[in-house]
């Protein structure tokens, strides 16, 4: 699994996503300890949140450029 990223510098939707989806087979394929499997679930709620974030920025700056077309 890729380790959180030490820069200050936040992921992009489209890393935070690849890590989540590797969160996600790691949880799937178990083997893992329960505190392993808490601190990787949390992990992953942190790339979701991060994922949401950038799709609802996306859907906000689509909406605002419709919003300008339509005053036009």
């Amino acid at each position: 699994m890729t380790e959180k990223s030490t820069t200050a510098e936040p992921l992009s939707y489209e890393d935070a996503r690849e890590q989540l989806i590797e969160v996600v087979r790691t949880l799937e394929q178990g083997g893992t300890t329960l505190a392993e499997s808490l601190s990787l679930w949390e992990r992953g709620e942190e790339l979701a949140k991060t994922c949401q974030d950038a799709l609802d920025g996306a859907r906000a700056r689509l909406d605002a450029v419709l919003d300008a077309d339509d005053e036009d």
